[in-house]
């Protein structure tokens, strides 16, 4: 009975688990799980959008991340936050022009205030150019998209 009793509460607080998921995670641009199609989130900040490698890899809140280097892996580590990309690492101009989430390249990328934004660039539209354009009001709204977001 006690057995039976431990398997039951065991099973319960896993699916307790399994039902809170983070918002943030649900709504980030990953494709086979891996966040900015497999680039270096922490190479950024160096100016250099460098593409990681499946050696250097770290999972953080249920995303994989590739890195370039077993420091960078670790510097991540450390402080995630620092380096995780804005919404979700979805293009931050649309996500302030009408709160989309729409891809990225992710070789267009801006660091603005200690932070990692990333652009759509493709088919002669370069959406960073149309960001800084506006950046201060397209980076407002981007921020309130994005809590909305996570909020439904």
């Amino acid at each position: 009975m006690k057995q039976f009793i431990l398997l039951l509460l065991i099973t319960s607080t896993n699916l307790m688990f399994a039902q809170s998921k983070d918002p943030i995670g649900l709504n980030s641009n990953i494709e086979n799980g891996i966040a900015i199609q497999g680039y270096d989130a922490v190479a950024y900040f160096n100016k250099q959008a460098v593409k990681g490698s499946k050696k250097f890899r770290a999972n953080h809140r249920g995303i994989i991340y590739h890195f370039s280097s077993e420091a960078n892996k670790l510097a991540f580590l450390k402080n995630p936050s620092k380096y995780e990309p804005m919404y979700g690492g979805w293009c931050a101009y649309a996500m302030g022009d009408n709160g989309e989430k729409v891809d990225i390249d992710p070789e267009t990328f801006k660091i603005i205030d200690g932070k990692l934004y990333l652009f759509y660039n493709a088919y002669f539209n370069n959406t960073l150019n149309s960001w800084n354009k506006d950046e201060k009001n397209l980076k407002n709204k981007a921020n309130n998209n994005w809590s909305k977001l996570l909020k439904k």
